[in-house]
């Protein structure tokens, strides 16, 4: 059974692993040399491993010492937050909270979104992960994602809250609408230089247009594109540079279509794209900080 015995020790081997020495630990602690050894000493027996490895010169973190390291930092982050949670500033947004992004959604979109709430809460870490692979939360200790797209399946543990979805609409540089002419039907773009975003193979995906009153989509496949890019802001840039035609999402080009260094082409086939979500583990809903935020990025990040 877990005992207030096995919080001896904590503080000093934490202080230890921070400083690389005893005697470092022991003037921030304000304690004697011998006291943080031996205290470090009785933790090492009780685990029953080797936390540091000693040397003349320096203390370094055995495998075992780094693996305790990360938990006991991990565990005292999260009492941290419950005394946050359970203080005065129960209500502010306080303390460390771990966010994952899609990389280029997350740079445009969600970190302006993020710079604005530690201005409005000055109390709040946000640790900011960026990928657009669908990480697992509960493995990666993700208190809340901003994720593009669904999963074929969600876990139960796992909660969800829609953004809306994104527009795609096609989009090109006024410099080479000028030089090539612009599209006045699907039929015209047989004869423009296409950007297509490709997948891990190069192969490129096809374009996503209404299905007239059939209220589905149809597929316009790039037989030949000029470029194929699996990154949507290199896709951005090849269409600044005058390269061709990109179906591109708003969220990606709206401060370039605000300036006209973009301009929509053929607007009557905007399509809705793939939906966005908020997902967090249902159980850190309960806590009043990831309540708020939860609240906060909706108000930031939905799609009217």
């Amino acid at each position: 059974m877990f005992s207030s015995e096995h919080l001896k020790g904590l503080t000093p081997f934490l202080a230890t692993a921070d400083a690389g020495s005893f005697t470092k630990a022991a003037e921030r602690l304000h304690l004697s040399s011998s006291a943080v050894s031996k205290s470090v000493a009785r933790l090492e027996e009780r685990l029953g491993v080797r936390l540091f490895q000693r040397s003349t010169r320096r203390l370094t973190l055995s495998d075992a010492g780094r693996a305790y390291y990360a938990t006991c930092k991990r565990v005292l982050q999260e009492l941290a937050d419950a005394e946050n949670v359970l203080g005065d500033h129960a209500a502010e947004l306080a303390g460390q909270v771990r966010i994952g992004v899609p990389a280029a959604y997350g740079r445009l979109r969600v970190m302006p979104a993020l710079i604005g709430l530690c201005e409005k809460y000055p109390r709040l870490q946000p640790a900011i992960a960026f990928s657009d692979r669908f990480v697992d939360l509960f493995e990666e200790r993700i208190d809340i994602a901003v994720r593009i797209g669904a999963p074929s399946h969600w876990p139960a543990a796992l909660g969800q809250m829609q953004l809306g979805d994104e527009q795609l609409i096609l989009c090109a540089a006024p410099a080479y609408l000028a030089r090539r002419g612009t599209p006045a039907s699907i039929a015209d773009l047989d004869g423009h230089d296409c950007i297509a975003y490709g997948r891990g193979d190069g192969s490129p995906m096809p374009w996503l247009f209404p299905d007239g009153d059939k209220g589905g989509q149809l597929e316009y496949r790039l037989a030949s594109p000029r470029m194929t890019v699996g990154d949507a802001e290199a896709r951005t840039a090849a269409v600044l540079a005058g390269l061709g035609v990109a179906q591109l999402a708003t969220w990606l080009v709206e401060d370039c279509l605000a300036t006209g260094a973009i301009v929509a082409v053929l607007p009557e086939l905007a399509t809705p794209g793939l939906p966005l979500y908020l997902a967090w583990p249902l159980a850190r809903q309960l806590t009043p900080k990831t309540g708020t935020l939860l609240q906060e990025l909706r108000q930031r990040l939905t799609i009217s």
